[in-house]
């Protein structure tokens, strides 16, 4: 959402977490407000995220249609468009969507016929392309991380398999994919990751090629590698997207990824052939 707002300067921002920080990295000499209520103050629209690791966005829609503000809401991720509408039970849909694609659009026509839906162009995936070089050709993987939370949201409540599982399972039989066992294996951590999530587990394990990739921007991760695996991420596209190989990790047991994006490999189709 952040390279939509390049152009304008007559905004409140009101950012918190993760999305603080890659607000203050790319407009260093642009301050956000204080709170949520200066940032709605005085605006004539509301624009806001659909993340599912805070309440903010959801407070924000409420307090929108409270006041009658007009609310728009970004889609940028293509699963489980009526949860992130909802909080402790309560729906507040916003007055339109915006989204970046065909798939997307077509879902959030289908799943929220009363609300109109805007396309627009993808400036974020059109920025990461640009910045993301040639595949090193080393055979190096990028396996992209999420935490539980985020794993259990994107597979929904009967889901059968955590992040932690996916990544054993990937690292067992990534050889289906033609990834070798001495392949480097390299993981990103979720930006809502805490500090130091993967040491522990990293260190018991001191003897496989495995890393912590600590690239400061995805773009300088996938720039490192030949290919890209993960559960539902949206990493995952911008791999795809850069012609890197992408790959599914979620095993035979757990829900089908969902990521409509044609080209990705996804390893449990590939058990027993």
């Amino acid at each position: 959402m952040l390279p939509w707002l390049d152009d304008h300067d007559r905004i409140q921002p009101y950012m918190e977490g993760p999305a603080r920080l890659a607000w203050q990295r790319r407009f260093p000499d642009r301050a956000l407000v204080g709170s949520l209520e200066e940032a709605l103050d005085g605006s004539v629209l509301l624009v806001s995220g659909t993340g599912w690791a805070s309440d903010l966005e959801h407070r924000a829609r409420v307090r929108a249609r409270a006041h009658r503000l007009r609310s728009v809401a970004v889609l940028d991720h293509w699963i489980n468009y009526p949860q992130r509408f909802v909080r402790d039970g309560a729906q507040c849909l916003p007055d339109e969507l915006w989204v970046t694609d065909d798939d997307a659009h077509g879902f959030a026509r289908s799943v929220f016929p009363g609300v109109a839906v805007r396309q627009w162009a993808n400036r974020y995936l059109a920025e990461q392309i640009a910045r993301i070089g040639p595949a090193p050709g080393d055979g190096s993987v990028l396996y992209v991380l999420a935490p539980t939370a985020r794993a259990g949201s994107a597979m929904g409540e009967s889901a059968t398999v955590d992040e932690w599982q996916a990544l054993e399972w990937f690292l067992a039989h990534r050889h289906l994919a033609g990834i070798g066992p001495c392949q480097t294996v390299r993981l990103r951590p979720h930006p809502a990751d805490p500090p130091g999530r993967y040491d522990h587990w990293l260190a018991e394990r001191s003897g496989l090629p495995l890393s912590l990739d600590r690239s400061a921007d995805l773009d300088e991760a996938i720039s490192r590698c030949d290919w890209v695996a993960g559960c539902e991420s949206m990493a995952m596209v911008v791999g795809l997207a850069a012609g890197r190989r992408v790959v599914g990790s979620l095993p035979p047991w757990a829900p089908a990824c969902r990521l409509p994006h044609r080209g990705l490999i996804h390893l449990r189709d590939l058990v027993d052939r």
